[in-house]
């Protein structure tokens, strides 16, 4: 059997409390949605800061756990079978922390399946789209004299922004009144688009009044202010 300290990542990042969730990342909205999972559901956990100025991802390490060399990833040392499981990629973490908790998402039936449709939208969708705009509007790319290439991603980040808007025209959450894993996978990102990318603008965000409502309500769970500092970089 497998014990959390017997992964190569723990050389760099040797674990405090080896019986805990071993969370690896950086405060990055995929990053966030992790650690939003972890502080909602109450499932122990230890944060480890990757140090992206350090180029710490691209270690050998790290890429043992994630090949692709991105945050978050986990190391469950109580996984199923009461196995250690490691998990890249923040849509399968959201769902298995879901399963492992009993929380946030429904354990069987069509709201289930419902709800995981509107996490594989973020996580195809939104995720990647709006991490487009952030470099063509905030970093290296917007030196770009030709704005098509920024243009077309704003378009299409309000497109993708629209289809939320209206579904929480009646709605408290992606969802309904339950707030669950969509909600956690899709708002880290908008956070970010409209904070971190300063891009509200862009995208006319004041145009969408139920998406700023969710939004704000996001933002005011404390959970949720908890885990925006996770893992704190004060601890580099």
């Amino acid at each position: 059997m497998k014990f959390p300290q017997d992964f190569p990542i723990t050389r760099t990042w040797p674990p405090q409390h080896p019986e805990r969730i071993q969370l690896y990342s950086i405060n990055s909205p995929n990053g966030v949605k992790a650690s939003v999972m972890l502080e909602e559901t109450g499932l122990p956990y230890e944060p480890h800061l990757v140090r992206f100025d350090l180029k710490q991802q691209l270690s050998a390490e790290f890429r043992s756990l994630n090949p692709y060399a991105k945050i978050p990833a986990i190391i469950d040392p109580l996984g199923p079978g009461d196995s250690p499981l490691a998990l890249f990629e923040s849509g399968a973490i959201l769902i298995y922390l879901a399963d492992k908790s009993g929380k946030f998402l429904a354990a069987s039936g069509a709201a289930r399946y419902e709800t995981l449709q509107w996490l594989m939208f973020t996580s195809a969708n939104i995720s990647p789209i709006f991490g487009q705009v952030g470099f063509f509007h905030k970093f290296s790319g917007k030196e770009y004299e030709d704005k098509r290439p920024r243009d077309r991603y704003v378009a299409e980040s309000r497109r993708l922004l629209d289809i939320v808007e209206e579904r929480l025209a009646t709605c408290e959450w992606i969802m309904g009144n339950e707030f669950t894993v969509a909600d956690i996978g899709t708002f880290p990102m908008i956070r970010n688009l409209v904070g971190y990318y300063a891009a509200g603008d862009l995208v006319g965000i004041q145009e969408l009044p139920n998406v700023q409502r969710a939004l704000a309500a996001f933002i005011a769970r404390p959970a949720v202010a908890r885990a925006v500092q996770i893992p704190s970089r004060s601890s580099a």
